[in-house]
């Protein structure tokens, strides 16, 4: 059986925040998820939705400046584009369980011009 294609799993989930879809990103996080950035440090699947979904309204689209999968884990380096038209720079490690999301930690870059 052929293993998932987790960049595109990945690239997948970027998407939801650009289209608003929820459902997609729901379809693609184990039911044990977790989430960890410096401002949610081990955050579980409810809490992130609460915290972290309501910025997709905030985002147009992701530019990915590196996209690499390593073992289970992909590395992923974005440009974002918010509706305003700023823009902001982060990289996110994505641990899968097979060709589901278990984790994500967040390395907050920087505000782009």
């Amino acid at each position: 059986m052929p293993s998932p294609d987790r960049l595109e799993l990945a690239r997948a989930s970027y998407g939801a925040y650009e289209s608003g879809d929820r459902s997609v990103l729901e379809e693609r996080l184990a039911d044990d998820f977790t989430f960890y950035s410096p401002a949610d440090p081990g955050i579980d699947r409810a809490t992130y939705f609460e915290r972290c979904w309501p910025n997709a309204e905030l985002i147009e689209a992701f530019e990915f400046k590196r996209l690499g999968e390593v073992g289970d884990e992909v590395v992923v380096t974005y440009e974002a584009t918010r509706t305003d038209g700023s823009r902001f720079r982060n990289t996110e490690v994505l641990t899968f369980d097979g060709d589901r999301i278990r984790k994500v930690e967040v390395y907050f870059g920087w505000d782009l011009e």
